[in-house]
């Protein structure tokens, strides 16, 4: 089995060429120092939180390991994310049709579905409706 030609990153580390698992690795890595600088973490005190040790979360950083889901949670815990959230910034995330995941779904017209439900009468329907606006608005209903 033949190796493919290295480059030599940054940190020292050889990564073969055009590998994107190391690609991925790196936005990973990149994306938690930039979420732990933000929040004024040293990576002693980032080490404490996630109970992982100082140099693998250095290591983490540089794009040298893949954390495994246990350690990628103590690391969202401790910046305030979500799971989900590193796993689609490392491109991790699919959806059940094994592709990327697909742009959000804009939000739904609630009064609009509301306005349509034929359970509802006229009446219910406009109560209905104030309601909802004094929850988006902190008003009284109307």
């Amino acid at each position: 089995m033949s190796e493919q030609p290295s480059d030599d990153s940054a940190d020292g580390a050889k990564r073969p060429r055009a590998d994107p698992w190391a690609a991925q690795m790196d936005a990973l890595g990149e994306f938690i120092r930039a979420q732990r600088h933000l929040a004024n973490l040293s990576l002693r005190e980032m080490a404490g939180l996630t109970r992982v040790s100082n140099a693998y979360l250095s290591q983490i950083e540089r794009g040298l390991h893949q954390p495994s889901l246990k350690v990628l949670r103590s690391i969202a815990d401790a910046l305030h994310l979500s799971t989900e959230q590193m796993l689609a910034q490392a491109g991790w995330m699919m959806s059940g049709n094994g592709h990327s995941p697909d742009p959000p779904e804009p939000p739904v017209d609630t009064e609009g579905c509301i306005r349509r439900d034929p359970r509802l009468s006229p009446a219910q329907r406009e109560a209905l409706i104030g309601v909802y606006r004094s929850f988006l608005d902190g008003s009284s209903p109307a």
